[in-house]
């Protein structure tokens, strides 16, 4: 039997506590729609974190027992704490930790620092129509999904998107204001691996869409690690003999 893949999902959880308007869709918070997605999956063993915990939730220990982090942050990117960050960083880059990034989480801290760009965009909020145009068939996210998928009231991300080329590109949207954009972009970093998907708002049930829960879940266990040797680096001896 295969051991489950440990999975914290991470959110800010202050919308929902000072927006009527927020707690009315995610009376929960975000992180417990996105949590209760998961805990049906037997392969997932999942736990949530929050900003105002100690150590924002993210503790060495956690970290440690974490396979896979997902990140939501919106109106607090500025008081998640450096050392957390790199706490998190090393955790990807070193131990290969996988990282899903959603939505306006493009301007965290982790995400920027990763990209080493300004993550910046274009953004409407108008409730318009998104199609989202799977543009990597074959990849493990999108699996499930079909040619394309809608949401009929979504805020608008468009291009440029100041990100590093992706890896891997999933999806494209398109947006009935007329813009597109980058929406489901595959990163590599070190022993880690990142993947960030635009869907999602505090105020609009993004989260409970079973199509959109499918992306996360299928994210997940592409960024899931896997067994293989950490890279040797420095002074080395010969395999042959040297003359």
């Amino acid at each position: 039997m295969m051991d489950k893949i440990r999975v914290t999902v991470w959110n800010e959880h202050l919308h929902e506590k000072r927006d009527p308007k927020v707690a009315k869709v995610y009376p929960r918070g975000i992180h417990g729609v996105i949590a209760d997605s998961l805990k049906v999956q037997p392969d997932l063993e999942v736990r949530t974190a929050t900003l105002e915990e100690p150590e924002h939730g993210l503790s060495e220990d956690v970290l440690n027992n974490t396979d896979v982090l997902v990140w939501w942050g919106h109106m607090a990117h500025d008081k998640v704490s450096d050392t957390v960050v790199e706490r998190v960083q090393n955790r990807i880059v070193l131990d290969g930790m996988g990282l899903v990034v959603l939505h306006s989480g493009h301007f965290s801290k982790i995400f920027r620092r990763l990209m080493g760009t300004t993550c910046n965009l274009k953004w409407r909020e108008a409730g318009e129509k998104e199609r989202l145009w799977v543009v990597a068939p074959g990849h493990p996210i999108a699996q499930g999904i079909g040619e394309h998928f809608e949401l009929q009231h979504a805020e608008m991300y468009g291009e440029p998107f100041d990100i590093p080329p992706p890896d891997e590109l999933v999806f494209i949207s398109w947006f009935k204001g007329g813009e597109v954009f980058r929406s489901g972009c595959c990163f590599y970093r070190g022993m880690g691996k990142i993947f960030y998907l635009r869907p999602g708002h505090e105020t609009l049930p993004i989260y409970h869409d079973a199509i959109v829960q499918r992306v996360i879940s299928n994210a997940i266990r592409w960024a899931a690690p896997v067994e293989r040797p950490k890279p040797t680096f420095g002074n080395v001896k010969p395999l042959e003999k040297l003359s």
